[in-house]
């Protein structure tokens, strides 16, 4: 059986020299050898965009079939096979002609109580990963020829929520979403409490600025909708200061103590990024 060819499309801005060295070593110990690791450093195209970097990548990949993941994480030993396993021709043959994307999986990686909070509130547990998971980019795989269906990935999104957009642009395309849940890679949570501050209000951001209110898979159940109730939520606790106690309470079953100080960075840091996307959007429009 010839080898299924695939490449490995990354993106990169000011990331450590050691975690580019962990990716590219787990990459180049895979049980399926990527044929080719293209990386584009955004500082050698005018400090672009995560989502133009990633263009620039695809572009230059020879291969049809594309994985992504972020420069930030480390693929375990058989991500790339079990990744792409839907690619092969024996998949291929009982899916028939539509095109694919296929969405892997991430364990969130922590070192201390801390950082096991923050995983609360950061990523889905892989035990939850069902039918419907929609990937995030940092685990995820597609044919160069849907990718380009979709206009590929959003360059004005910038930084965040790019790859929601992208997903959904797939939906457009025609593509059908398969769930790899034994392909993961590790992702490291955020060290200190101002990154997990900035990550939520960077995401909150982006969510505001790609205007999903309704999902074709999701619903009701968008980021956009969620975050709205933590504005009714602190409605209600300016007219009802009591609540916050049984928010507190809530908080601390959630996550123990750090649970209580990242529920509120968390808000806040929602508040004030989604605050900021709209208006961004607004302006944008005017």
């Amino acid at each position: 059986m010839a080898k299924q060819l695939v490449s490995v499309c990354i993106t990169t801005y000011n990331e450590k020299g050691e975690d580019i060295k962990k990716l590219l070593d787990a990459l180049n110990n895979q049980t399926l050898k990527p044929d080719e690791i293209i990386i584009i450093d955004a500082k050698d195209y005018n400090n672009c965009s995560r989502s133009k970097g990633r263009n620039i990548a695809i572009k230059k990949a020879r291969n049809e079939i594309i994985a992504i993941t972020d420069a930030g994480c480390v693929p375990h030993r058989d991500w790339l096979e079990k990744l792409t396993k839907s690619f092969s021709p024996t998949s291929l043959k009982l899916r028939g002609t539509t095109p694919i994307v296929v969405a892997g999986g991430y364990t969130m990686v922590f070192n201390n109580n801390f950082e096991k909070a923050e995983s609360i509130f950061l990523g889905v547990n892989s035990n939850n990963m069902d039918d419907d998971f929609m990937p995030s980019a940092r685990s995820m795989a597609f044919t160069k020829s849907i990718w380009k269906k979709a206009g590929g990935f959003p360059e004005k999104m910038g930084d965040t929520a790019e790859d929601t957009v992208f997903n959904i642009n797939l939906i457009k395309a025609g593509a059908k979403f398969v769930v790899a849940k034994d392909a993961f890679v590790d992702w490291q949570m955020p060290r200190k409490i101002s990154d997990f501050g900035f990550k939520i209000y960077r995401y909150a951001k982006g969510d505001a600025i790609s205007a999903i209110w309704w999902h074709p898979v999701k619903k009701w159940q968008t980021h956009n909708l969620k975050i709205l109730t933590i504005f009714v939520r602190y409605i209600l606790f300016a007219i009802f200061p009591w609540l916050i106690l049984f928010y507190f309470f809530y908080a601390y079953i959630k996550a123990g103590f750090w649970g209580i100080v990242l529920q509120f960075t968390s808000d806040i840091s929602c508040i004030i990024g989604f605050s900021h996307g709209i208006l961004q959007k607004s302006f944008k429009r005017s």
